[in-house]
């Protein structure tokens, strides 16, 4: 039975002179995770995290500690909850549009968290002008938003039945793809051909996520239930991995083997119909060898 959603803030979000009272919430499921406490072996006991001082190696209470910036190697400034406190911008129920922008224009890599926006009472209107707006405009809103003393750049795109928040990272905080220092290799012209019939292959007019199951989710919660009910897991149960050989293996030859081995699918991926484009192509090679 699923859970009646709980909001985690009140917000406004404004644009001009409009102003619309919604509710947020957060998007993901966070109790789907699973996650393992650290036992003591012998007799399961909890065990809980003690800091300790480099220095001395004493035990540090958490009413002696503060924050501090390493300026320099082993340097360090301190700074006082209050002192960071003071730094910290003031929490914005407010979330201010300053832009209407294509949400393609947006690059994924910028998306952090993900939340629901639902109107709040009497902003049922307002709310929905707003989602069909965008959707008619094939726009998305830019706005600032400011929470726990941080502020965030966020995103507001239509749903079908609503409106979603996109937290994004700021410009600063993403990794330039050139420091990773990738050369260019040569693609010769039959390779392209090949991968594209591959892209053809398994081709779908847009992603489902219903297509896709969490098989690590099944397999710890079928082994969680096991030791449960006292039975022994079996190491053979666990996937079996393939480690990445020395030998480098023909790039044509693997991609006709992809776009021969018409059976096989990416894991947790339904069968689904070749596109048209790429069942002509096999008929037209098949009546070639004819």
């Amino acid at each position: 039975m699923a859970t009646q959603a709980r909001s985690i803030a009140s917000l406004t979000v404004s644009f001009g002179l409009v102003a619309i009272p919604v509710k947020l919430y957060s998007a993901t499921v966070s109790s789907e995770r699973l996650s393992f406490n650290l036992l003591r072996q012998k007799d399961g006991s909890r065990v809980k995290q003690q800091y300790v001082a480099v220095n001395d190696g004493k035990i540090v209470e958490r009413s002696d500690m503060v924050k501090g910036y390493e300026f320099a190697k082993d340097q360090y400034v301190m700074f006082s909850p209050e002192e960071l406190k003071a730094l910290e911008d003031a929490t914005s129920h407010s979330i201010d549009i300053g832009q209407f922008v294509p949400l393609e224009s947006v690059d994924p890599l910028y998306f952090d968290g993900t939340y629901y926006l639902a109107p709040d009472k009497g902003a049922a209107k307002p709310y929905t002008l707003l989602a069909t707006a965008l959707r008619k405009a094939k726009q998305c809103a830019v706005g600032r938003w400011i929470s726990r003393g941080k502020e965030h750049i966020v995103v507001i795109r239509p749903l079908e039945d609503g409106l979603a928040m996109h937290q994004l990272h700021f410009k600063a905080e993403v990794r330039d793809l050139k420091d990773l220092g990738i050369e260019p290799a040569a693609v010769s012209e039959p390779e392209l051909k090949l991968a594209q019939q591959l892209i053809d292959h398994l081709a779908a007019k847009r992603f489902d996520p219903n297509e896709y199951a969490d098989e690590h989710r099944a397999r710890v919660q079928a082994a969680i239930q096991k030791k449960v009910e006292g039975k022994e897991v079996s190491m053979a149960e666990a996937p079996v991995t393939i480690k990445g050989g020395g030998n480098v293996i023909n790039l044509m030859d693997a991609l006709r083997a992809s776009i021969d081995a018409r059976g096989s699918r990416p894991a947790g991926l339904k069968e689904r119909k070749a596109p048209k484009r790429a069942a002509a192509q096999s008929a037209s090679r098949k009546s070639a060898r004819r």
